[in-house]
């Protein structure tokens, strides 16, 4: 599977699946709660799935984009934040677990969550710069493949 690839080869992202709730202060917990007021907002108070609602891809985008920016402007308005994250792989995956939070509260769903994870990483290779190093980009992709894609080991084929 891609994102355990990912997680494998990439060196920092793996450590901080393992390292992130204790080594990112109270940073991460921050981006969470702010990903649940912004998803929370935008389903007008409620889980758009327990309502009944759906919501497209264009308010989930709006989502997670509200989310990211939050997230990656803390890191450029206060540079201790950036200090207290050693590389930008954990940046990275605190930025995009806040959005995951954010589309989470928003839908209640885990497709459109995970999508929100890669979008984030995305968009952050995009305003920040490459994720990986020494020219290798596999860690910026590593993703992307894993959006709305039926993988048998996972169980729960259609949601």
């Amino acid at each position: 599977d891609q994102l355990w690839f990912g997680t494998y080869m990439s060196g920092g992202v793996g450590f901080t699946q393992y390292a992130s709730a204790t080594y990112t202060d109270n940073i991460l917990e921050d981006f969470c709660y702010k990903g649940c007021e912004i998803g929370l907002d935008y389903a007008d108070g409620e889980m758009a799935s327990l309502k009944g609602d759906k919501l497209n891809m264009d308010i989930l985008e709006k989502i997670i984009r509200a989310e990211n920016d939050y997230a990656l402007t803390q890191y450029e308005a206060y540079p201790t934040v950036a200090e207290s994250h050693f590389g930008g792989s954990v940046r990275v995956c605190c930025a995009a677990a806040g959005c995951g939070s954010a589309v989470a509260c928003a839908t209640g769903l885990t497709q459109p969550t995970l999508s929100a994870w890669s979008l984030s990483q995305l968009g952050h290779y995009e305003r920040v710069g490459r994720l990986g190093f020494y020219g290798y980009d596999l860690q910026d992709q590593c993703t992307a493949c894993g959006s709305y894609s039926y993988q048998s080991d996972e169980g729960m084929p259609f949601e």
